[in-house]
């Protein structure tokens, strides 16, 4: 609008307010800001069917505790790297740490490029890398954190669910949607995120603790041979 427009416009020149909101309240969604070097998670999102105070710890890890990760790691990632610890741009990698960075993260480029949206359309997965790498290494994060958190806990199976499956069925659930072609075909162009089910499925095809939880054998869809696996954090 001309209100924002002008309103985005007058900040040219003056402090960054370090204290101003980037979205309200009940947005359903959570963001890393590089400039603030902060991550944001409005009330919305804190909210069941994502996060849910009366399950047990396994599915809210899973969630809410993978995205956290997500928005961490989008700290060290090939925008987060540009911004130093307050904000200014400024590219703080050797020469190294982004040659390593680009060789881990091709694996990730090439999984993803073979998945297919819808008829002959496949991930753009160049433009999909930051998310798709985020995506990983945040439910990595969200499974050591958990498993740290509950080591001394004896967890048992709840509705016929080991705490590990319900972990990932946790993951899962934020995904759970129904996706129209059209609007799949457009996205495919425009979104820096993979389609739902890629951003769980390529996730969990790279942890091998999903294939543990699920028994999942040597050949199925969801597994990977060890020397395929992608891990860049």
């Amino acid at each position: 609008s001309e209100f924002e427009r002008r309103r985005q416009i007058n900040k040219v020149g003056k402090p960054v307010d370090r204290g101003e909101w980037q979205m309200t309240p009940p947005t359903v969604n959570a963001y890393y800001d590089p400039q603030m070097n902060d991550i944001n998670f409005p009330a919305g999102v804190l909210q069941p069917p994502l996060f849910d105070a009366k399950l047990d710890d396994a599915p809210n890890y899973g969630d809410t505790g993978g995205t956290i990760g997500h928005e961490l790691t989008h700290g060290f990632d090939d925008e987060g790297s540009q911004f130093d610890a307050r904000g200014n741009l400024k590219n703080w990698w050797t020469k190294t740490d982004r040659e390593k960075f680009e060789a881990r993260t091709q694996c990730v480029e090439d999984q993803y490029a073979k998945y297919v949206v819808v008829d002959d359309i496949h991930i753009n997965s160049k433009l999909t890398l930051g998310e798709d790498v985020a995506d990983l290494g945040g439910e990595i994060l969200a499974y050591v954190a958990w498993k740290d958190a509950t080591k001394d806990k004896l967890l048992t199976p709840i509705d016929g669910l080991t705490p590990d499956q319900r972990f990932y069925v946790g993951f899962a659930q934020w995904a759970c949607t129904n996706e129209r072609p059209e609007d799949l075909r457009v996205r495919a162009i425009t979104d820096p995120h993979s389609p739902a089910k890629y951003r769980i499925n390529g996730v969990v095809v790279n942890m091998p603790e999903f294939a543990e939880a699920f028994s999942c054998k040597p050949g199925q869809p969801m597994i990977k041979p060890a020397n395929q696996i992608c891990k860049v954090w």
